[in-house]
């Protein structure tokens, strides 16, 4: 498996899951600081929008920096269709 992200770039990866992490845990912070510290609806959703572009940035840069960046390897072209020996009578 290793083999096939040679040449890849794991940024766009990264950066989705930190836009996932953002939103899932931005939602439940919004909702926690809405409720139990009365704090007005603009900055709860101003403080949501941040984490969620935040993370993603973060996801995007830790991504970026971890993956290798070997070249990837030629692909020998294979027969689409298996060679079946023939039958003899």
């Amino acid at each position: 498996m290793m083999k096939r992200l040679r040449g890849r770039n794991l940024k766009h990866p990264g950066c989705l899951v930190g836009i996932t992490v953002g939103l899932t845990f931005g939602i439940a912070l919004a909702g926690l600081l809405a409720y139990y510290a009365n704090i007005s609806y603009n900055v709860v959703v101003l403080l949501w929008l941040l984490l969620t572009l935040g993370l993603g940035a973060l996801g995007w840069v830790i991504g970026d920096h971890l993956t290798s960046r070997f070249p990837a390897l030629e692909e020998t072209e294979k027969s689409s269709s298996p060679e079946m020996p023939h039958a003899q009578p």
